[in-house]
């Protein structure tokens, strides 16, 4: 069973989303802020990260970076959440090594489900 750490601050968007994915057999590992997400995703190392950029304690971006910076979750796909539809702010998660992105106001949760498979499809 594949594990998709998903961190999210909203927990209403958490509760909903995670359980659409253990509807779908993944095992989901949840956590409120960057910090947090940063610790579980060294422990567990899950094989998909979704990531907010919004975030108390450590935002996306440092949480991205320090991913990308530790051989040992570097390799892990990172899909970023976001409601920043800055071009900056994609360039700038895309340039520190995230997968893809998604902008949370366009997206329905079976267009997310659809993006994590093709991401973990192609990760191995």
């Amino acid at each position: 069973m594949k594990k998709i750490l998903f961190v999210e601050d909203e927990e209403a968007l958490q509760q909903a989303m995670g359980k659409m994915l253990e509807q779908h057999n993944y095992n989901v590992l949840k956590a409120l802020d960057g910090e947090i997400g940063l610790k579980v995703a060294q422990k567990e190392m899950p094989d998909l990260i979704l990531l907010d950029l919004i975030l108390p304690k450590k935002n996306g971006f440092e949480v991205l970076e320090e991913l990308k910076n530790d051989p040992a979750t570097k390799n892990i796909p990172v899909i970023v959440l976001t409601n920043l539809e800055g071009s900056a702010e994609v360039e700038r998660a895309l340039s520190l090594g995230a997968t893809t992105y998604l902008v949370k106001a366009n997206y329905k949760l079976d267009e997310l489900l659809t993006k994590i498979e093709i991401v973990l499809n192609h990760a191995h």
